[in-house]
């Protein structure tokens, strides 16, 4: 059976954790900045995971995590 390729996009785009789950940053932080609060843009920075119902389709797209 042939190699499965990385979609690049999604490789840089997601890590996993030690635990095996996927960690993502947070959308809504490249502009229009001036009309959301600091508290709101302060927590955009943080990373996040990624939802269980997302999770599937992730891995199938980057087979080699």
């Amino acid at each position: 059976m042939a190699k499965l390729k990385t979609k690049k996009a999604a490789a840089k785009r997601f890590k996993v954790t030690g635990t095996g789950k996927l960690k993502r940053m947070k959308a809504y932080k490249s502009h229009i900045l001036t009309k959301k609060s600091p508290k709101r843009k302060r927590n955009l920075r943080k990373s996040t995971i990624t939802d269980a119902t997302n999770v599937k389709t992730m891995k199938k797209v980057m087979p080699y995590l």
